[in-house]
């Protein structure tokens, strides 16, 4: 049955990637620690985002602007390398609780502030995203939200530019993040089997989402993202 545990919420990861931007490796982190450790189930979760990330950039990729997504990534993976070697030291719980407590206030900033989300944020603020972003991605396999957020207020309400800078960035993100846990022997060949259910689990839920996708206005998936992400930081508050 522990096949089951990385199909399904795969399938379910694809979907709500596909309709968001983020969050495939959020929904499969609440699942695959119950089968393999946390760094080995973050390397997992980022190699099954290939199935969506990569099919969604090249979908958006007349929208990607690869100005908005180098200098980003260059931080953003920086501290993500630093992080995946941190991993083995920190305390994770406390982390886990330092990250949720940060998506919940910044889902309830976001929704309430309507303005929050069409504004550009100045370098010190975007980079903060992206050096928190790329710590929580190192230790967990999970940097979306905050940057999701900053693609989102560059986006002018343009949803396949939000969705063709994001993925890309992602795209790029998960082939580096991968190759530095295969170095560190994070991710190795018995964790090929998971990898190939999470693979066909997230193109299932990615090709549903597709169909959706199209007949949702901008406003609804900005909604949406405020939503999955406070979701998102209630369950690493107290789960």
């Amino acid at each position: 049955m522990a096949w089951v545990l990385v199909l399904l919420p795969a399938a379910l990861a694809g979907l709500v990637q596909g309709l968001t931007g983020f969050g495939a490796a959020i929904i499969m982190m609440i699942f695959l620690p119950q089968l393999m450790p946390i760094a080995q189930g973050a390397g997992v979760a980022g190699v099954a985002m290939l199935a969506v990330v990569g099919p969604m950039a090249w979908r958006y990729r007349r929208a990607v602007r690869w100005r908005r997504i180098l200098v980003p990534f260059v931080i953003y993976a920086s501290v993500a390398i630093w992080a995946v070697h941190l991993g083995k030291t920190l305390d994770v719980q406390l982390l886990r609780r330092l990250l949720g407590g940060l998506l919940c206030v910044l889902a309830v900033y976001f929704t309430f502030n309507k303005r929050a989300s069409h504004q550009h944020y100045p370098w010190p603020v975007a980079g903060a995203f992206m050096m928190i972003s790329g710590f929580f991605n190192g230790l967990f396999g999970i940097g979306g939200p905050l940057m999701a957020l900053y693609s989102l207020s560059l986006s002018d309400d343009d949803p396949a530019a939000y969705l063709g800078n994001l993925q890309a960035f992602f795209f790029i993100d998960v082939i580096g993040i991968t190759l530095v846990r295969i170095g560190n022997g994070i991710l190795t060949p018995t964790q090929l089997p998971a990898i190939g259910l999470g693979l066909l689990g997230a193109f299932s839920g990615a090709w549903l989402a597709a169909r959706i996708l199209p007949k949702l206005p901008m406003a609804v998936v900005r909604q949406g993202i405020y939503l999955f992400i406070g979701l998102s930081g209630i369950y690493y508050l107290f789960f």
